[in-house]
């Protein structure tokens, strides 16, 4: 392939690991993870599937608390270094004009992105059933609440980080009020973050016998601008007799179109194999939700939730994660 270029800043201080002797995986594991404990804080029962960011000379975070009633919070957290977390002991109060939207019951899995000044967080959000929350903050102390994306039931909203034609543009996997039949990933574009339309579909599970892929999909970290297109790093499950897998994949989608793939790999880039992956709350869990990376150099940072229990980080070369879904691409 020709040289690749990344359209991201650089970010020479992101976490980093080389890749291990004698590994040839496209992701690696870092050593010492996990990275976040369960009990990461006083009040915590279990702390995964979160988003971080880079933030002045260090890192920020909005961080999925299980907390010790088993509600599902969102705390905000800081760090020097991408690794050692702290975490705010007091869930995120979002300020927001409307009551009847501010009325938050339960917030999960959230991702984060900056836009123009703000960092925007992006959330499933429950409003007589989960939907997509989405809120801003400029400091990660005062967090602001703007309308509800989409109508219940939808999960797993995720902000392309510049806008197209004066439109935002939304990842999304609509879904029902339960663990769920839906499993394919839409683009919904708006000009205001308020109202979405101009629906298109993304992608679909491949529903083929024992795939790590065939039940369904969901967008994982922000879209990464890559000249060969959007680089989506995304979760993928198959049903097994012992439940659902989740494992990582990748696609390349169109630049300009990006509800068009353009290709999409057919193996994974990171399944359930450690302890901490396969054994916790939710047992074989690789959760992707968040991913820093430094322009220059091309080298990522991957944080993902594991076994729905703790945060694990994961390394790798986004030249070579995009030569893999090329070479790997499904036919």
């Amino acid at each position: 392939m020709t040289e690749l270029t990344i359209h991201c800043d650089p970010l020479t201080h992101l976490p980093w690991q080389e890749r291990p002797a004698g590994c040839s995986d496209v992701l690696w594991r870092y050593a010492n993870n996990p990275i976040v404990s369960a009990r990461a804080i006083a009040a915590s029962t279990y702390v995964h599937n979160s988003a971080v960011i880079a933030f002045g000379s260090g890192f920020a975070g909005v961080f999925r608390i299980d907390n010790r009633s088993r509600r599902m919070q969102l705390h905000a957290g800081r760090s020097d270094d991408g690794i050692r977390w702290k975490i705010d002991e007091c869930p995120i109060r979002f300020q927001c004009d409307d009551p009847e939207i501010g009325r938050f019951t339960y917030g999960y899995d959230p991702r984060l992105v900056r836009l123009d000044d703000r960092y925007y967080v992006m959330w499933c959000n429950g409003y007589h059933g989960p939907t997509i929350g989405l809120g801003y903050t400029h400091d990660f102390s005062r967090f602001c609440q703007l309308e509800n994306a989409l109508l219940p039931f939808n999960r797993n909203g995720v902000l392309f980080p510049r806008k197209f034609r004066d439109n935002y543009f939304l990842l999304s996997r609509p879904s029902d009020s339960g663990h769920t039949p839906f499993g394919e990933i839409y683009l919904s574009q708006s000009p205001d973050l308020t109202y979405w339309g101009k629906h298109r579909h993304v992608m679909s599970p491949i529903k083929e016998e024992n795939g790590w892929q065939s039940t369904k999909i969901g967008a994982g970290p922000v879209p990464i601008e890559t000249s060969e297109g959007w680089l989506l790093i995304y979760h993928g499950v198959v049903t097994t007799c012992n439940g659902f897998i989740y494992s990582a994949g990748a696609a390349l989608l169109d630049l300009d179109e990006p509800w068009k793939v353009i290709a999409r790999c057919d193996p994974y880039l990171l399944t359930p194999t450690e302890q901490y992956e396969c054994v916790g709350n939710v047992q074989n869990v690789i959760f992707p939700c968040a991913a820093l990376v430094d322009g220059p150099s091309g080298r990522l940072a991957l944080y993902y939730g594991s076994a729905d229990t703790v945060i694990a980080l994961a390394f790798g070369r986004i030249p070579e994660i995009v030569d893999f879904v090329l070479k790997n691409r499904i036919r």
